[in-house]
């Protein structure tokens, strides 16, 4: 049986202003729904997520601000960083683990900039909520083996769907100098890179 992760809930003590910060990052405001003065619930969802967030009143038993390590993905560390401080999240410094492929809890071991090789799954960034709800954004561009079933290929908005040509474009460029003609069949190149990308199998070359 399959199961889809569909919905985070996180404490909140003010919803207004909770959800004047999520929409004013670009989150999708699915639902505000008040049944009564003890009793809210307000869904937003970040773009091209297939999951949703709820916050509100009465809507979870834990105390304001106690979400942690909650995590997004983005494909360009670097934009995600600049697109949330121009919204006024105030992110941190773009970072990467000193240990390894994903990061400490809190802020130990951070090491300012990006992965060094650029590697996917290695750079990050955190922010917070007004509440103090702890969020982290983490850059993938290729997926482990096995992540991602291979028979199947979907982008969840146009802007991703845009950056995976952006780097089938690059490699296909690559491709021809090695060969030093142009490629006429490059739209089933493309098809294979964007495919074997999500699918963390390996790439045309």
């Amino acid at each position: 049986m399959d199961m889809k992760l569909e919905v985070v809930v996180i404490p909140v003590a003010d919803v207004e202003r909770a959800k004047d910060f999520y929409t004013g990052l670009g989150w999708r405001l699915d639902a505000d729904v008040p049944t009564g003065e003890d009793f809210r619930v307000v869904q937003v969802t970040p773009p091209g997520s297939p999951a949703s967030v709820i916050f509100g009143t009465s809507v979870t038993a834990q105390a304001p601000g106690t979400a942690q390590g909650l995590h997004l993905i983005v494909d360009d560390i670097q934009a995600a960083h600049d697109e949330l401080k121009s919204a006024g999240a105030e992110p941190s410094e773009v970072f990467h683990d000193a240990g390894g492929v994903f990061h400490h809890g809190g802020t130990d071991a951070r090491v300012p900039g990006p992965d060094p090789q650029r590697g996917s799954y290695g750079s990050f960034l955190s922010f917070s909520d007004p509440d103090g709800n702890g969020w982290v954004l983490q850059e993938i561009t290729t997926r482990l083996p096995g992540r991602l079933d291979p028979s199947v290929t979907a982008f969840s908005s146009a802007s991703d769907l845009a950056g995976a040509l952006r780097r089938a474009a690059a490699a296909h460029g690559e491709h021809e100098k090695r060969t030093g003609t142009e490629d006429p069949d490059w739209p089933d190149w493309y098809a294979r890179y964007l495919v074997g990308e999500q699918a963390g199998t390996e790439l045309p070359t």
